[in-house]
C-alpha cells in the first residue's frame, strides 16, 4: 500500500513543500519541512495533527521552500524532536545558517499566537485577536535541532530508525541522489516491499557552474542515453510540475550568463547600483561564483568594464555559508573540483580556489551595508556597485532594506534570479510585485522604456518587536499557563520541554539559553524552585532577595561572610558546595567533541571561541608564525567599539591580501561596530508599519533558479517508465499542462497520473496481487531454485487443493478434550484454510508438461548487447532511438515494455577460414541469439 498526502505547494503558487507517504503497515514519512514568506502558523495546522503519527522525516533542499518550518516545528511540537531525521551533509550545515539568518532577520518568522488561542484567556475590554509573538528559536537551539539529523551520502541505501511511536519499519531503505538544485539536495529512493517510490522535487538536469546536473542519467559526466537502474520504472514518481511551460533557453547556460554579465554593466557604466536578492544559502553559490570569476576575467582583459565596481555580498551567516562551500567542494560539479585541485598544485602562492574571493567582499552587518550605500553621499564620482543580498522574496534580509536605499534612483537596477512565489493573493511579496511589473512591460513592450525603469509606489511593510505590558502580559502568562500543562500532559512527564520558563516571565532582563546536560538530569519531572533560579541568576544577572539566595548570599553577594543556620533546614545548614557528579559510560568518562575544537572551526556566534584566543590572536591569524608589528597593530585597533568579529578576509593569506586593490575601504568597513541586539528577551507582540516610497528603478529577470524546464521534463519521465506519476510542486496552470503533456508522450494506459490538491490523499499503490499457498512437501523437494540478481527463483507446476481446519484433531485424546475451558465456543466442523500446491498426478504430468517452458529473467540493455558483440568480433552499432544493427544484417529492437525484437534478413556468412571457407545462413542471427540468452537468467519449469 502507498497513499500520498501533499500538505503543501500542490496545485498552489506557492513554493512550499511539505508532503506525507504512507505505506504498508502505517509507516508514515514526511518529506520537506517548507515555509513560505508569509509564516502562517495556520499552514501547519495539518503538520502538527500527523506528527504523532510519523516515523521518520526527510529533507530534500537548504532552501526557505523545503526547510524554514523545521526549527519552527522543533521548538514549538512536542514531540517533533524524536523524529529521526535524515539529509545529506550539505542540507545540515546550509540550513542551519539560513534559519539562523531568518530568526535573527525578521520577528516576524517567530510567528504570532492564533486568535482562536487566545479566546478563553481574553478579557472582556480586550478581543480575542493579537498579534503576541511566540518565542523564537535562539541560535543555539537552531544548532542543536540540525546536529540531531543523521547525515547521508549519495548512492548509499540506509536502513533508517523509527520514531518511538511508529510501527516497525520492517526492512524499509532510503537512499538519496544527486538533485542538482542546490548543494546536497535530494532525489530520495523509498523501497518497502514491493513498493519503489522515487520523490523528486525540484531538480535540475543541465550542469552549471558550481552545481553538477541530476543523477536520473548517472549524474555529471554519466552521459548516458537511459535512466540508472535503481530509479528506472517506479511503482510511484512524485515530480514537481513547476517550470512545466517553461520552454528552455537558447543558448544554454552561458547564455543566460552572458545576459546577467551584460545588466550588470550596462548599470554600472552608468554609476549605478544593481540590486541582485538571492537566498542565503543554496543559490547564491552559483551567482557568488559566477560574479567572482566574471570579475578575475575582466581585470585580466584590456577593455574591462567592472574592474572600476565594487562587488558585495550581504548576508548575517555569510562567513559561515562560504566557510561550508570551501570544505564541501565534493559535492559540487567536477569542474569546481578540478579548479582546486589545479591551485592547490599551483607554485604560485597568490593563485585563489574557487570560493577565495579576490573581487566579492563579504557584509555580515547592517552598519557595513549602510556605509556602503552611504558613500555615493559624500561627493565624490559616483561608483558602480552590485549587491547580492538575502532573501530572493525581499520580504526579510538585507536585500529589503537595499531596495529601498535603491528605489528612487532611476540609475539603479534590481535583478531578478528566480520565479517568485505567491503566498498570499491579498499581499504579495515585494519581489512577486516587481516581477508583475516587469511581466506586464514585457507583454505591453510599446509602452516599455528600452532600459526597464518603472515609476510605481510600493509599499513595504517592517515589523518590529515590542514588549508586551498590562492587560497584554497577563493575557499571555495566562495563555502559556495553559499551554505548559497541555503538554505536561502529552508529555507525561518526559521529552523535552518548548515553553521556556524563565524567559515567559515578563522579566526584560531575562534571556533564553540552554540547560546544561547536568542540571537536566538533577531538574527531571520537577518545577522550579528557588534553587533552581539561583542556577540561571549566573547567567541571567537576575536580582533575588536575600531570603531567596539562602545561604548561597554567602557565594553571590559581596561583603558577606556570615551566615545564620540556627532554625535553618536542609541544605541552608551547609556550606554551599556544589559537587559535579562525573558523567560516564560503559567506555569511560564521557568526551564533548566540541570541547576540542580549534578555535578557526567554531561557529561565529560561539563565544567561547573568542574568548580563548590570546590577546593579540584573531582568527585570521591563528595557525601562522607572528610578525614583528602585529601586535603593535593588535593594541591599535582595540578600544571602547573594538570589532569583536573575525576580518572578512580572515580565509585567505598574507600574500593574497595585500594584492587587494581597496585595503583602505576593508578596515573602513571592519571598523563598523557590531549591530546592536534589539531582541526582547521576555514576552512581546508584532507590530507591522507601512510605508508607500515610489520606485523609478530598473527592473530586469534571469532565470537563475535552476529548475528542471518543459524540454527536462518531457525527456526524462518517459525514460523513467513510472507506473504512477504524482505531479506536485507547482501551479495548477502548469500541473495540469504537463499532465496532458504526459499522457501524450506516454503510450495510452502505460501508467496512471494522479494531480492531488493540498490536503487531498491519492492511493498509489502497485497493481500486484498476492496469495499465499502451502507447498507440498513432496513438491518442494522436485524445485530447482536459481540465483537472479540475489533473488532465488523457480517454477512451479501443480495442482491447487482446499484444505480445511478441523475442530478437533482426531489423535487428541479425551483427557484433552476435557481441560478445554467451558466457555470456550466450539468452531465449525470444517472452517476455510490456506491451500495448498501439491504434485501433479501421474495421469496429468504428461499433459501438461509442454506447458512449462523455461522463463528468461533479467531486463537486457542494448549497450551491453553492442558491448557483448563487438568483443565477439562483430559490427554493432546503433541507427535511431532503441535500435541495434549487427553486421548489417540484423536487426535488435527493444519496445516500450521492454520486449526484445531481432529481425535478420538472412545474409551468408562465411565460416571457417582457408580454402575450406563454407558459406552459412543466418549466423549473425544465432550469434546475437546466443548472447542474449547468454545475458539474461533461463529458469526451466519444474
Amino acid at each position: 500500500m502507498f497513499t500520498f498526502s501533499p500538505l503543501l505547494g500542490a496545485l498552489s503558487e506557492s513554493s512550499a513543500s511539505q508532503s506525507i507517504l504512507e505505506l504498508d503497515g502505517g509507516i508514515k514519512i514526511l518529506v520537506g519541512v517548507g515555509w513560505d514568506e508569509s509564516f502562517d502558523i495556520a499552514k501547519l495546522k495539518e503538520l502538527e495533527k500527523q506528527v504523532p503519527t510519523l516515523s521518520l522525516i526527510l529533507l530534500t533542499h537548504a532552501t526557505a521552500e523545503h526547510i524554514a518550518a523545521f526549527a519552527h516545528c522543533c521548538k514549538h511540537f512536542p514531540l517533533f524532536t524524536r523524529i529521526p531525521v535524515y539529509a545529506t551533509s550539505p542540507i545540515i550545515g546550509l540550513g542551519r545558517t539560513l534559519l539562523q539568518d531568518l530568526y535573527a532577520s525578521t520577528p516576524a518568522a517567530a510567528t504570532t499566537i492564533p486568535s482562536g488561542a487566545l479566546e478563553g484567556v481574553a478579557y472582556p475590554s480586550h478581543d480575542a485577536s493579537s498579534n503576541f509573538l511566540l518565542q523564537a528559536p535562539t541560535a543555539n537551539e537552531i544548532a542543536t535541532y540540525f546536529s540531531l539529523i543523521h547525515p547521508l551520502k549519495y548512492s548509499q541505501p540506509h536502513q533508517p530508525l523509527a520514531s518511538p511511536f511508529s510501527p516497525p519499519l520492517n526492512g524499509l531503505t532510503i537512499t538519496a541522489y544527486n538533485s542538482g538544485h542546490t548543494l546536497g539536495g535530494t532525489i530520495w529512493h523509498i523501497q518497502h516491499g514491493l513498493e519503489s517510490v522515487v520523490y523528486a522535487v525540484d531538480w535540475n538536469q543541465g550542469r552549471e557552474n558550481v552545481y553538477a546536473g541530476a543523477a536520473w542519467l548517472g549524474g555529471a559526466g554519466g552521459g548516458g542515453a537511459e535512466v540508472i537502474e535503481q530509479l528506472r520504472k517506479p511503482t510511484a514518481l512524485v515530480c514537481s510540475s513547476r517550470g512545466g511551460e517553461r520552454p528552455s533557453l537558447s543558448g544554454g547556460r552561458s547564455k543566460r550568463d552572458e545576459q546577467l554579465i551584460d545588466h550588470i554593466r550596462t548599470c554600472v557604466a552608468k554609476g549605478g547600483t544593481v540590486l541582485i536578492p538571492t537566498d542565503s544559502s543554496a543559490r547564491v553559490l552559483e551567482l557568488a561564483y559566477l560574479l567572482e570569476h566574471a570579475w578575475r576575467a575582466d581585470s585580466s582583459s584590456d577593455d574591462g568594464k567592472l574592474g572600476s565596481a565594487k562587488l558585495y555580498l550581504a548576508g548575517r551567516n555569510v562567513h559561515s555559508v562560504m566557510r561550508y562551500a570551501r570544505s564541501m567542494l565534493e559535492w559540487m560539479d567536477d569542474s569546481i573540483v578540478r579548479e582546486f585541485e589545479a591551485v592547490a598544485g599551483a607554485k604560485q602562492a597568490k593563485e585563489s580556489g574557487p570560493f577565495d574571493f579576490r573581487y566579492l567582499r563579504l557584509l555580515d552587518r547592517r552598519g557595513q551595508v549602510d556605509r556602503v550605500l552611504s558613500r555615493d553621499n559624500s561627493g565624490d564620482p559616483p561608483v558602480g556597485k552590485v549587491i547580492l543580498a538575502s532573501d530572493a522574496s525581499l520580504e526579510w534580509g538585507f536585500s529589503k532594506s537595499v531596495l529601498k536605499r535603491l528605489a528612487q534612483d532611476p540609475t539603479n537596477m534590481v535583478i531578478l534570479t528566480e520565479y517568485p512565489s505567491l503566498a498570499s493573493e491579498s499581499r504579495p511579496s515585494l519581489a512577486r510585485t516587481l516581477w508583475t511589473w516587469w511581466k506586464e512591460r514585457q507583454d505591453s513592450a510599446a509602452e516599455s522604456g528600452a532600459n526597464g525603469q518603472v515609476s510605481q509606489d510600493l509599499e513595504f511593510m517592517e515589523s518590529r518587536q515590542e514588549a508586551l505590558e498590562g492587560n497584554d502580559l497577563a493575557r499571555y502568562q495566562q495563555w502559556l499557563a495553559q499551554q505548559r500543562q497541555l503538554q505536561t500532559t502529552l508529555q507525561g512527564g518526559g521529552g523535552v520541554a518548548t515553553l521556556e520558563t524563565s524567559g515567559d516571565v515578563g522579566d526584560d532582563v531575562s534571556e533564553s539559553s540552554s540547560e546544561s546536560e547536568d542540571s537536566e538530569d538533577e531538574q527531571q519531572g520537577r518545577a522550579l524552585n528557588a534553587a533552581t533560579t539561583l542556577g540561571q541568576v549566573g547567567r541571567k544577572k537576575a536580582a533575588l532577595a536575600d531570603e531567596d539566595l539562602g545561604v548561597n548570599i554567602i557565594l553571590k553577594k559581596k561583603g558577606v561572610h556570615d551566615f545564620d543556620i540556627r532554625e535553618k533546614k536542609g541544605r541552608d545548614r551547609m556550606f554551599p558546595h556544589a559537587v559535579r557528579r562525573r558523567r560516564d559510560d560503559e567506555y569511560g568518562d564521557v568526551i564533548r567533541p566540541e570541547d576540542f575544537l580549534r578555535a578557526e572551526e567554531r561557529e561565529d556566534g560561539d563565544g567561547t571561541g573568542m574568548d580563548q584566543l590570546g590577546k593579540g590572536d584573531s582568527l585570521d591569524n591563528l595557525g601562522k608564525k607572528r610578525k614583528w608589528d602585529d601586535n603593535a597593530l593588535a593594541h591599535k585597533s582595540q578600544g571602547p567599539h573594538a570589532n569583536k568579529r573575525p576580518t572578512l578576509v580572515r580565509n585567505m593569506t598574507d600574500e593574497f591580501q595585500a594584492d587587494l586593490p581597496d585595503s583602505a575601504v576593508d578596515a573602513e568597513l571592519d571598523a563598523v561596530p557590531d549591530d546592536p541586539d534589539d531582541v526582547i528577551n521576555g514576552p512581546s507582540k508584532l507590530v507591522v508599519t507601512a510605508e508607500r516610497i515610489q520606485v523609478q528603478l530598473q527592473i530586469e529577470f534571469v532565470d537563475f533558479a535552476g529548475i528542471h524546464d518543459k524540454r527536462s521534463l518531457h525527456m526524462l519521465i518517459p525514460l523513467i517508465q513510472p507506473r504512477k506519476l504524482i505531479l506536485v510542486g507547482g501551479s495548477s496552470e502548469d500541473t495540469m499542462t504537463l499532465a496532458s503533456d504526459c499522457k501524450k508522450l506516454m503510450a495510452e494506459g502505460s501508467f496512471d497520473i494522479y494531480t492531488p490538491d493540498t490536503g487531498v490523499t491519492v492511493n498509489a499503490s502497485v497493481d500486484t496481487n498476492a496469495w499465499v499457498v502451502k507447498l507440498a512437501p513432496d513438491l518442494v523437494k522436485q524445485l530447482k531454485w536459481q540465483s537472479v540478481r540475489g533473488l532465488s527463483i523457480a517454477t512451479v507446476t501443480g495442482r491447487l487443493l482446499a484444505t480445511h481446519l478441523q475442530s478437533a484433531q482426531e489423535d487428541d485424546d479425551e483427557d484433552a478434550r476435557n481441560k478445554r475451558l467451558k466457555t470456550e465456543e466450539p468452531l465449525p466442523d470444517e472452517a476455510p484454510g490456506e491451500p495448498m500446491l501439491d504434485i501433479l498426478p501421474t495421469n496429468m504430468a504428461s499433459a501438461t508438461r509442454s506447458a512449462a517452458q523455461p522463463l528468461h529473467v533479467g531486463d537486457l540493455r542494448l549497450a551491453d548487447l553492442r558491448k557483448a558483440m563487438q568483443q565477439s568480433g562483430h559490427q554493432a552499432e546503433f541507427r535511431g532511438e532503441g535500435t541495434l544493427v549487427i553486421d548489417g544484417s540484423v536487426v535488435v529492437r527493444k519496445t516500450a515494455t521492454g520486449r526484445i525484437e531481432v529481425e535478420s534478413i538472412g545474409l551468408p556468412t562465411i565460416v571457417g577460414g582457408g580454402g575450406g571457407s563454407a558459406v552459412q545462413l543466418g549466423g549473425t542471427f544465432y550469434a546475437v541469439k546466443r548472447t542474449i540468452y547468454e545475458n539474461l537468467a533461463v529458469v526451466a519449469g519444474a
